[in-house]
């Protein structure tokens, strides 16, 4: 008896131990870390970035770009500005003044890098190398900004990658002379990115650019899309290189931004692109905001459209719902609730009705809710941009 008590006690000490031994390390489950504000709505629900990882400081562009672009999991923080203009060098190639003004009083060249000069007259311009190309980001990363945190000169790729949020910066200054001089954020082939509380301006050309590849989860909100620029295509201040959305299957909800000042591609939409706008402002757009062909599909409400003449280029065909008062119950079906309306001041005709591509909604574990325009029409466009 008093062996079996001794045996029994050595494997209740045994068990003890073992139960409280440390969680194996890389077990844990991953959670967003705690460096990022909120948590992502809509098409990007669950996006945790670099999860648990250690948070790392980076003071140099060599330090952001060496974390941006390695292989394991990173949650970044950065301050201050990271200038990259000069960095690279210059690149020399061949441009064309296609457009009705050009560089020297207000206008942009346009690089000749598709041919799309034809037989314009040519002639060589110098660039910055690195506006012209921006970090090609890896998955599993978070990127969140401080005390102005801004990236002067340089874009972000998210190319075949997933599981990205990058938080609270500015991206600025990308050869904005030059269309195709530089965009802000590239998508092409992603899963699962989350775009918040960022600004742009002065881009060589898109501020958002979705390749040909599916982007399965991406959601953009809290950001501001600035269009002044002093390089403008249409020759008046205003960008028309908004955002273009391309991609084969895109699913993006487009949540609180302000997008200010653009003259197109506000957005543009193509390419089986779901686009969910919800409580956004765009306001003083000098030509038109929408464009795009029947593959794009578009569902806005509560957004404020204010001092817009054109809201949707006339002759597009994209396929869109613009939740009119007597229709707002039609998505109840799809999105478990009615849409909420869109409010217009000094901008041109916004109706559409078209619910045909409401079947994709089906099932999503988290659609973005939408509040009445009354309460976002003076917040979203002072809150919007990297204010946190």
């Amino acid at each position: 008896m008093t062996n079996l008590k001794f045996i029994s006690a050595v494997m209740l000490a045994a068990f003890s131990t073992l139960t409280l031994a440390a969680p194996v390390e890389g077990t844990e489950k991953r959670a967003i870390s705690s460096i990022v504000k909120g948590t992502p709505m809509g098409m990007a629900s669950g996006t945790i970035g670099g999860g648990n990882a250690a948070v790392v400081y980076p003071t140099t562009i060599a330090q952001l770009k060496a974390y941006l672009t390695s292989d394991e999991p990173q949650n970044i923080v950065i301050s201050g500005t990271f200038n990259f203009l000069g960095s690279e060098g210059t690149t020399s190639l061949t441009a064309c003044n296609s457009y009705a003004c050009n560089p020297s009083n207000g206008g942009q060249a346009l690089l000749n890098t598709l041919g799309g000069c034809g037989s314009t007259p040519t002639y060589r311009v110098s660039l910055d190398t690195a506006s012209y190309q921006g970090i090609n980001v890896k998955s599993q990363k978070t990127l969140v900004g401080r005390n102005g945190a801004t990236l002067n000169g340089k874009g972000l790729r998210f190319v075949g990658v997933s599981d990205i949020i990058i938080q609270n910066i500015a991206i600025t200054n990308l050869n904005p002379k030059y269309v195709w001089g530089g965009d802000a954020l590239t998508f092409s082939d992603t899963n699962n990115i989350w775009i918040d509380h960022v600004t742009t301006s002065s881009t060589g050309r898109q501020h958002y650019s979705f390749g040909n590849g599916a982007n399965n989860a991406v959601t953009i909100s809290n950001s501001f899309l600035n269009g002044k620029t002093a390089y403008s295509a249409t020759c008046d201040g205003h960008t028309y290189w908004g955002m273009e959305l391309v991609g084969s299957g895109d699913q993006i909800t487009f949540y609180k931004n302000y997008v200010y000042n653009t003259s197109g591609r506000s957005p543009a939409l193509s390419g089986n692109t779901l686009f969910h706008a919800v409580n956004n402002v765009w306001s003083s757009n000098s030509g038109h905001l929408l464009e795009g062909d029947k593959n794009g599909m578009g569902l806005y409400e509560g957004n404020y459209f204010t001092n817009d003449p054109t809201v949707v280029q006339p002759g597009s065909t994209i396929r869109l719902f613009s939740s009119n008062p007597a229709d707002v119950s039609k998505c109840a079906a799809y999105l478990g609730r009615n849409c909420v309306s869109n409010s217009l001041s000094s901008s041109g005709a916004f109706s559409y009705s078209d619910t045909t591509f409401f079947y994709l909604f089906k099932g999503k574990a988290s659609i973005a809710s939408a509040a009445p325009v009354s309460s976002i029409q003076n917040t979203v466009p002072t809150s919007a941009g990297n204010t946190l």
